[in-house]
């Protein structure tokens, strides 16, 4: 319970008791109890201005809103702001009372990369002996308390709430992914922020960005953002790293594979099972295998001595590490095949772990890979992932992923139009997933190689609205190792 005017925004008119007590902060009118305020906030699919009656009724105390209701109820005190959005960030910072400010919190942006980067950074930090706190696509942990997520960065009032959790379970860091729809959407308003790193960005999301440019754009708001005191650490071998850096006034850092960087890492050796590196002239052997781990590796290892930890200490920490569930992880099946399970559902992604595959495929297996795009999501994508699958794989199996409310023939259908004319007599469409993950493994022969990509750690299909039992990993173990 916290007063209103200890919340209030700056630039907020008031109209109403501004004195009364506040006993939560929503953003669902159905989530509103008595003495609640209610943020009606302007969404991309609904206006919350619309539910401030519903919440009203449901006995909130206070509402923050655009514009105040010709027919309002007296009994309720309105903050009126322009952008109801950062006032919500800034209003549910302070009724939590400030939790980052007492946190570092590093927050991991790009099109690929977050997820892996922020659980190395978390499991290294937590290695060294630091209570640390995790917010990423696959989970949240509050130190060693495990809790499924629901979005890649939670709403304001989530967001807070946890922070506050981790703030009192003795947390001293906290890493978390910041997606572009995070920041654009100012889910990271009221956020004190130490370190931010800049991964990576390809074709991606554009079904909600519009265009590169805003999307871009987006992630570079988070660098626009950090304070004199914190670091911006980029990927400077992506050619839009300098750009995140532009008008930054945090201290800045780069890492790369590729040019001169302050954190610099060379691949020495690598297969399945993990790989030699040089960062920074030290020789180390990883957990993990693949270009694009070297990089979050290196991004970690940054993070790592940016605050503060002992070169020594860092190199240790990432050496021991692993990565996130479903991001490259694999088994060894019946007669040598091996299954690959990937979160993959960019062309970038896609390209770089099978990229990977073909390089540690030393007995020159078949490569055959599972793919299918997702359904109300970016379309320009579909026929570029097909491409790409084709262009890297012996042969492919076009499938549904999280088809939503789309036909999962008509995705496909969009798919297929990118497989080259020349490969087409090596793809396949078999729309159900289940059927397409066991037709692969029944394809396999000694030594092939399994890719099933697009939908990695996640344990449902979505179809429709509803979200049914479906594990990736589950499914290959059956159809790899059953005799």
């Amino acid at each position: 319970m916290m007063a209103l005017s200890n919340i209030l925004p700056q630039n907020a008119k008031v109209n109403g008791n501004a004195s009364i007590q506040i006993e939560g902060i929503t953003l669902d009118s159905r989530a509103v109890k008595p003495g609640f305020l209610f943020a009606a906030i302007a969404g991309t699919q609904v206006d919350g201005h619309q539910f401030i009656a519903a919440a009203i009724e449901k006995g909130a105390a206070a509402v923050l809103c655009n514009e105040i209701p010709a027919d309002y109820s007296d009994k309720t005190t309105f903050i009126q702001v322009e952008d109801t959005s950062q006032a919500l960030g800034e209003m549910a910072s302070a009724f939590y009372g400030n939790p980052s400010a007492s946190l570092k919190v590093i927050a991991i942006t790009g099109t690929n990369g977050k997820t892996t980067t922020a659980t190395i950074l978390k499991n290294s930090l937590s290695y060294l002996g630091y209570r640390t706190g995790l917010i990423s696509t696959v989970q949240i942990e509050i130190d060693d308390q495990i809790i499924p997520a629901t979005h890649t960065t939670p709403d304001a009032v989530s967001l807070q709430a946890t922070l506050a959790q981790m703030k009192k379970a003795g947390c001293q860091y906290v890493v978390m992914e910041a997606s572009s729809h995070a920041i654009h959407q100012k889910r990271i308003a009221g956020l004190i922020v130490a370190g931010a790193v800049f991964t990576n960005i390809t074709h991606d999301h554009l079904d909600y960005h519009e265009t590169f440019a805003n999307y871009i754009n987006a992630k570079k708001a988070l660098f626009d953002s950090l304070p004199a005191k914190a670091f911006a650490l980029t990927n400077i071998d992506d050619r839009n790293g300098a750009v995140m850096l532009q008008n930054c006034s945090a201290k800045k850092c780069r890492y790369s594979l590729k040019k001169l960087a302050d954190y610099k890492c060379k691949i020495l050796e690598q297969d399945f099972t993990g790989m030699n590196l040089d960062i920074n002239g030290t020789e180390l052997y990883v957990q993990l295998s693949g270009t694009f781990n070297a990089y979050n590796l290196t991004a970690a290892f940054g993070v790592l001595v940016e605050l503060g930890v002992a070169k020594t200490d860092a190199y240790l920490a990432i050496s021991q590490a692993k990565g996130a569930e479903g991001r490259l992880d694999w088994i060894q099946g019946n007669n040598q095949v091996v299954g690959i399970v990937d979160y993959a559902h960019t062309p970038d992604a896609l390209q770089n772990v099978l990229v990977t595959i073909g390089q540690m495929n030393t007995r020159n297996g078949q490569i055959i890979t599972v793919v299918g795009c997702g359904g109300n999501r970016d379309k320009a994508k579909r026929p570029e992932m097909a491409k790409i699958a084709a262009e890297h794989s012996n042969r492919i199996i076009l499938t549904s992923d999280n088809p939503r409310n789309e036909d999962p023939d008509t995705i496909i259908s969009e798919m297929e139009a990118g497989i080259p004319l020349h490969k087409r007599m090596n793809s396949l469409t078999i729309s159900d997933r289940k059927s397409a993950i066991k037709t692969a493994c029944q394809l396999a022969q000694k030594g092939d190689l399994v890719l099933v990509a697009g939908k990695g750690h996640e344990k449902y299909q979505e179809i429709k609205g509803e979200k049914f039992p479906f594990d990736d990993m589950a499914l290959l173990k059956t159809f790899l190792t059953s005799n």
